[in-house]
């Protein structure tokens, strides 16, 4: 299935998306895909919303879209987060990632990048109340 993340790897970005959503009521997701489409952007939106993140209540769904053998990767903020952090945030992240992977650290660039996202989600999105996990916090394929 995927040669650049451990089962175990994969098990612990699971927790680290957990952790990151913890206290805020952002939700995020990591898609691997493994085809080889050469219009990525078109299918990293057409995941975000076959996996419903644009349906949010407060829109604050992020989508991390990697596919590592076409050495791809987006990151797909919603409109409420991405009114918030703006682009440059996404742009950081993105160089942050990618640097990472160009070192074959495929796991620490996502994890890193994941924890950082819901950094950001805690300031702008905190929870008041009950924290309802909207969104499955498991790593989607395709």
């Amino acid at each position: 299935m995927n040669h650049f993340l451990t089962d175990t790897e994969m098990a612990s970005l699971v927790e680290a998306i957990k952790i990151a959503e913890d206290h805020s009521s952002g939700e995020i997701r990591v898609h691997i895909d493994s085809t080889a489409e050469d219009d990525f952007a078109k299918k990293a939106f057409a995941i975000f919303r076959s996996l419903e993140m644009h349906l949010t209540k407060e829109r604050n769904g992020v989508l991390f879209y990697v596919n590592f053998e076409q050495h791809y990767l987006t990151i797909i903020g919603d409109e409420g987060i991405h009114k918030k952090v703006k682009q440059q945030f996404w742009d950081q992240l993105h160089d942050e990632i990618t640097s990472e992977f160009a070192k074959e650290n495929y796991y620490k660039g996502l994890k890193d990048a994941i924890l950082k996202t819901g950094l950001e989600l805690k300031k702008y999105f905190p929870i008041s109340g009950e924290n309802i996990n909207e969104l499955p916090n498991d790593i989607s394929f395709s």
